[in-house]
């Protein structure tokens, strides 16, 4: 499927779906359950009986097999969440209880809060030191810790004002409690792993409005908590002017960062490989968001949302919306669609549970702009192995259509800078070396400093898509420096997650894509108020793996060759001269990015500058060491000395040169001059020449004198050469010609 698309080249036309869920999904429709919840700490979803609770756990895949299940005692269900030890489960039973059950003892007991005074609006487990559960109430936060050997809950704090609902993600470790009379006023804490807890300043969320005595008010469907390049952001929709505010957390504020139009009032938001997808509920498409863009434009055109793998028809690409939506039992976007932060959507009315995917291919083949593509595609860890075969076809598609160099030179650097980021990262394929490092601080523990309350002073103002100020390329790498506290002037921190997933790139930590300050362009610096001009990342103090090389998409000069310039060679025959410039353009990307080009790839170029009879430049080029010195490339040059003779004592001196000294002897002796071997044998202790070629090369001078000399050279050098075969027949041949 990729090699039909690229051979039209990129930019190809016909892309029906950017995004799609893969079918069959996960089927839950399970009688007499009492609805679906899900638990995102766990990766459970769960759907609780009379007297059971089943679950499936969904990650890293949807299973295909039937539920696990706890017996449990009847009564209704509010939602359900398991500890993360997964040993106690927690029963949302009604507005004023909350009930936990061992699972090894099947002991109870309940959580119970004042019915005339205050309601439970939900709860979570958390991996904070200070505490195991957070109940959420309309007249605060109580932090319980759990005794197990008591099976009871201890109050270790509560923290008391009005709460009108509430956002909690445990991939952000972040909740967000909304009060006023609009339920635009927010409060926030982050509960760390290793760090306490962190309490993010008051902020409010602005709303447009209807009429002048008419203020709406802001719904929790409305507001959601996404985690993408290990940074937080919150996602407002504002129903009335159509648009979705973007808000990033800071230490000591909340930024407003841009307005994303949506276009509807009905929208859903997902986070898949670090893209943000806005479902538009009612068109029935998805547009694409990537904030390590250099600007908020989307990442391509609203498309549909496609069902994959229907077994009625195979050309399922081409199906309707509705067509899929009677194919697999329900409809596309329907009424019962709940959409799960980050990745799944749940058909309450048909009991299914769907993943979403990109479709990585389409994407790329949506776009002629090569290096953007690249750029786009060497951010995503979803599917590696496919991530770097699609950006290897596109460097070979752009240099068979023969594209501008400057295009392909661009488009090596993308490729070379993302693998050099893998280096400094620790990653790396072996074998191949730097030719130089640069010392990085990683930064990162949670500090303590004032909460200082930081409001936008216009967040309405619409931002320009033709500035992001995530994005990385413009700023600087910065370490965290701990135990600091927020100064006038001083680096800023962002609030980052917790998260203990595998995503390699975590970049707001280690490379450049996260490390970028808070630098605004002039298009910003109108809509809104600087927080500051750095900002520096905030770990939760959670061991953040980053991943595998061996699952990175990052490509080695190695692959390069492998891939791209050893495939793309017999078909450039025809034209060396454009071939040699892209080669020389990938030596300047790779000693920019402190890289060893292979060897081979310098024999290649070699090869096709004596096509176009360039032999003044190939001596250029390895005086000047453009053409790195290797045996191989040695080789190559003898080889293509054989038309120009020059170019043969080329190789023979970068022989001499790297020290490979059988390698000369076997030169000169293959050109004649034996003697002259003999002298750098002596001179240099090649033992590992055959003595029998040389006496050959005396034997064919017809020289009895230069033939004594061979024969007294090797049984000086050789003291056991006079025992064996070679030394009485020659020695024989010798006196003959005497």
């Amino acid at each position: 499927m990729l090699g039909s698309q690229m051979q039209g080249g990129l930019g190809t036309p016909g892309a029906l779906s950017h995004a799609y869920v893969q079918h069959p999904p996960l089927r839950c429709d399970i009688p007499d359950i009492r609805g679906l919840f899900y638990d995102d700490a766990n990766k459970f979803l769960i759907a609780p009986t009379t007297d059971r609770i089943l679950y499936w756990k969904i990650a890293p895949s949807i299973p295909s097999g039937p539920p696990n299940s706890d017996p449990v005692n009847e009564g209704p269900v509010l939602s359900v969440r398991y500890s993360l030890d997964h040993k106690v489960i927690g029963i949302h039973r009604s507005r004023h209880e909350i009930e936990f059950r061992n699972r090894e003892t099947g002991e109870t007991c309940s959580k119970k809060c004042r019915a005339d005074s205050e309601t439970i609006l939900g709860f979570f487990w958390t991996d904070c030191p200070t505490c195991d559960v957070i109940l959420v109430k309309t007249s605060g936060l109580d932090m319980l810790a759990y005794e197990p050997q008591s099976h009871a809950f201890r109050l270790v704090e509560s923290k008391k004002f009005i709460v009108s609902w509430y956002l909690y993600t445990h991939e952000s470790r972040l909740i967000l409690l909304a009060s006023g009379m609009q339920c635009t006023m927010f409060t926030g804490y982050q509960f760390f792993s290793g760090g306490g807890i962190v309490k993010i300043p008051k902020f409010e969320m602005m709303m447009s409005k209807t009429e002048a005595n008419n203020k709406p008010v802001l719904a929790a469907d409305d507001v959601h908590i996404v985690t993408v390049y290990g940074r937080i952001y919150c996602l407002q929709l504002d129903r009335v002017s159509m648009s979705l505010n973007l808000y990033r957390f800071y230490r000591d504020a909340v930024v407003q960062q841009c307005t994303l139009p949506t276009y509807s009032s009905r929208i859903a938001v997902s986070a898949v490989d670090n893209i943000i997808m806005v479902h538009q509920i009612d068109a029935k498409v998805v547009i694409l968001y990537d904030v390590n863009l250099d600007s908020y434009a989307p990442v391509s055109a609203p498309l549909p949302l496609l069902v994959r793998g229907l077994p009625s028809n195979s050309r399922q690409a081409s199906q309707t919306a509705d067509s899929q939506s009677s194919a697999y039992g329900g409809t596309i976007y329907g009424d019962g669609w709940n959409f799960l932060i980050p990745d799944l959507i749940c058909d309450a009315e048909n009991g299914l549970l769907w993943r979403l995917h990109l479709d990585l291919e389409a994407i790329a083949a949506s776009s002629s702009d090569a290096p953007s593509v690249l750029q786009f595609l060497q951010r995503r860890k979803s599917d590696p192995s496919m991530v770097k075969m699609i950006c290897l076809a596109i460097v070979r598609t752009i240099i068979l259509e023969r594209r501008p160099v400057t295009t392909v030179a661009k488009a090596m650097d993308v490729v070379l800078d993302s693998y050099s980021r893998l280096m400094k990262m620790g990653g790396g394929l072996p074998g191949v070396r730097r030719t130089h490092e640069q010392s990085e601080q990683l930064g990162g523990q949670p500090v303590e400093g004032s909460h200082v309350i930081s409001q936008e002073t216009s967040p309405g103002t619409t931002v320009s898509p033709s500035a992001n100020p995530d994005r990385a390329g413009g700023a600087a790498n910065r370490s965290a420096q701990p135990n600091s506290g927020v100064n006038h002037g001083a680096n800023r921190a962002s609030l980052n997650t917790s998260s203990d997933s595998d995503e390699i790139m975590n970049v707001s930590l280690v490379t450049s894509q996260g490390t970028s300050g808070y630098q605004t362009s002039d298009a910003i610096n109108k809509g809104q108020q600087v927080v500051g001009e750095d900002s520096r990342p905030l770990s939760s103090g959670t061991s953040m793996q980053h991943g595998q090389h061996a699952g990175s998409v990052a490509i080695s000069p190695i692959e390069m060759f492998q891939s791209v310039f050893a495939l793309v060679e017999d078909e450039m025959m025809g034209d060396p001269a454009y071939l040699t410039a892209v080669i020389m353009e990938f030596l300047r990307s790779a000693s920019k990015a402190g890289l060893k080009a292979p060897p081979n790839l310098y024999v290649m170029m070699a090869m096709l500058l004596a096509r176009s009879n360039r032999y003044a430049e190939i001596a250029l080029f390895v005086s000047n060491k453009i053409l790195e010195p290797s045996k191989e490339l040695a080789m190559q040059l003898m080889e293509l000395g054989q038309q120009h003779p020059p170019t043969r004592k080329l190789g023979l001196d970068m022989l001499r040169e790297r020290g490979l000294h059988h390698d000369y002897v076997a030169a000169l002796l293959q050109e004649g001059y034996y003697l002259a071997a003999l002298h750098y044998a002596r001179k240099y202790k090649v033992i590992t020449v055959q003595p029998a070629l040389f006496l050959e090369k005396a034997v064919a001078s017809n020289s009895a004198q230069n033939l004594a000399t061979v024969l007294s050279f090797f049984c000086e050098f050789t003291p056991s050469f006079k025992t064996t075969s070679d030394f009485g027949r020659y020695r024989h041949i010798l006196s003959e010609m005497v």
